[in-house]
């Protein structure tokens, strides 16, 4: 992460820390809401236990929660990761952007029903679909990670780039980013916090070339696919953050892998065999010790 990038996590996080203390969120009626969610996803969040449900909004978010005292915070996370995470692929926010729902479940068993009736993957905290997002926040637990922003990222990669990206970049983007963030976030309130990316072992790497071409999640490999994901994103970006951009557009006009990549890292990586040689070196390194092997350019 740059310098003048960690500067403005900490700027924002600061700010943002002020509001937490001394505000919480309008409650607002249904029917005044800005706007309606075509998602008819959000049709079934609402359908479970529909007299606790309450309303309010932000610049950027919709809000759906049963606790104000659990949706302000939630508020205030939301837009701080927005910015950045805006800021972080240095593009302009596309014109007359709709306002994204965010669907707040606090009790484990609603969020199981909703699981059910949205025909979830069991092992999700937490969905981007079609604009909209829904988490679980339970009051119970003090600390939080970094699903929300991991979350807005998908939101935010899906209104940039309508025609979709790979899966692995989606993933590992999102996780690359939201840690960085949260970790930020975190230490301007005060607690010790550090971004953590998972190393991996050679041995139990998934081969890039799998990798690139999933269109999901692998269910009997999920952890090493996010792991995997994660630091091969923060690996390119490291190595050179306008050619990551870069080849991130790229694939999101859906050219080929190697095209793109011999194109945004003419000199770095020659081809996927080369990339995957040098991957796997950084992968399996701590993360402390990494980032200081890979500076950018």
């Amino acid at each position: 992460m740059l310098a003048s990038a960690v500067i403005l996590f900490t700027a924002a996080a600061h700010s943002d820390a002020q509001l937490t203390d001394t505000s919480s969120l309008r409650e607002i009626e249904f029917d005044q809401l800005s706007e309606r969610d075509p998602n008819p996803l959000g049709e079934k969040a609402l359908a479970i236990h529909p007299d606790q449900w309450k309303h309010s909004e932000t610049d950027h978010f919709i809000y759906h929660f049963v606790h104000t005292y659990v949706a302000t915070p939630i508020s205030v996370e939301a837009e701080f990761h927005y910015r950045v995470i805006t800021q972080e692929l240095e593009r302009e926010a596309p014109a007359n952007n709709p306002k994204s729902h965010i669907y707040i479940f606090e009790e484990p068993a609603d969020w199981h029903q909703f699981q059910s009736v949205g025909q979830l993957e069991p092992w999700s905290g937490g969905i981007h679909s079609a604009g909209s997002l829904f988490i679980q926040r339970n009051p119970a637990y003090k600390f939080t990670n970094n699903l929300l922003g991991h979350e807005i990222a998908h939101l935010i990669l899906h209104r940039f780039y309508t025609a979709s990206i790979p899966c692995w970049l989606d993933e590992g983007f999102a996780q690359y980013v939201s840690k960085n963030a949260h970790a930020t976030y975190q230490r301007a309130r005060g607690y010790i916090s550090k971004a953590h990316s998972e190393a991996i072992a050679s041995e139990d790497l998934i081969p890039l070339r799998v990798l690139l071409a999933a269109t999901h999640p692998p269910a009997e490999n999920v952890v090493t696919f996010y792991n995997e994901s994660e630091r091969l994103a923060r690996f390119l970006a490291a190595t050179n953050k306008k050619s990551f951009l870069g080849l991130l557009d790229a694939l999101a006009r859906h050219q080929p892998f190697e095209i793109a990549l011999n194109q945004t890292y003419a000199g770095k990586f020659t081809n996927v065999a080369v990339l995957e040689e040098k991957f796997r070196e950084y992968a399996a390194k701590d993360f402390g010790s990494s980032l200081q092997q890979v500076t950018s350019e």
